[in-house]
């Protein structure tokens, strides 16, 4: 059985008689889209994790994406009926567009286990646990029986529009130079089943021998990695014209 983003006003906080919950089918997976109070945020779906796996997307409160001025949303790719709905219940709706989407990426959207939104995004979750993450959406059940206990919280990033799963890498850089600089370093990943965009690993000031980290959310599953391409740039006219490199790159994806 699969919540998309499950109501919270008249149903929050009341017996699991009255609301969904995990004793309502074998397996139930929830997806939170919506999740800020009603008052004063008007959130429209359930806060507490209430099933067998709870998926936080994007933190579970606001959706990217659902952030845009009134005229570019209700003016939407998908036709001004979709994009006035998505103005009046944006964050609410985006849970059955990543359920929708879901289907097409068997390998899209993996949750990781965390206790937190903040813990995930730093880091700290990262790769995923020795039996796995699970997948949000449609194949949700391919992981029953594999969690037991209390309830799971589960969290991820999406894209702000279609197609929405990302793909998350951890990139670890260390530098090679002979002389510290201000500037910023991107990196873009190859691989065998697809290119990646530049991502920003680090910005400020980039220190030849120290190592910088980032934990990136990519467009695609790039598959096996065959090559890295790495950027900096300082951003302004030096007349030393540093030079800077580097010395290793290490790419670690979640799921493995």
């Amino acid at each position: 059985l699969s919540g998309l983003d499950p109501a919270q006003p008249y149903f929050q906080g009341t017996p699991t008689e009255v609301r969904l919950d995990k004793s309502d089918a074998d397996f139930v997976d929830i997806i939170h889209t919506d999740s800020a109070p009603t008052i004063p945020n008007l959130g429209f779906g359930i806060t507490p994790a209430i099933g067998h796996l709870d998926f936080y997307p994007n933190g579970g409160k606001q959706m990217p994406g659902c952030g845009k001025n009134p005229v570019s949303q209700i003016v939407d790719l998908d036709g001004i009926w979709e994009g006035t709905r998505d103005f009046v219940a944006c964050n609410h709706l985006r849970s059955y567009k990543y359920y929708s989407d879901s289907i097409i990426y068997p390998d899209g959207f993996l949750g990781y286990p965390c206790a937190s939104y903040d813990l995930f995004q730093a880091g700290k979750c990262f790769p995923c646990p020795q039996e796995g993450c699970p997948n949000m959406g449609h194949y949700a059940d391919k992981f029953k029986g594999k969690f037991t206990g209390g309830f799971l919280k589960l969290y991820l990033n999406t894209g702000e529009a279609r197609d929405f799963p990302l793909w998350r890498y951890k990139i670890t850089v260390t530098l090679s130079g002979r002389s510290k600089v201000r500037g910023y370093v991107n990196v873009a990943l190859y691989g065998s089943d697809g290119n990646t965009k530049q991502h920003r690993i680090t910005k400020g000031t980039l220190k030849p021998d120290n190592t910088y980290t980032a934990y990136i959310d990519a467009e695609v599953n790039v598959g096996k990695v065959t090559k890295v391409k790495f950027l900096w740039n300082n951003n302004w006219i030096n007349p030393t014209f540093p030079k800077l490199g580097a010395s290793t790159i290490t790419v670690e994806s979640g799921q493995n």
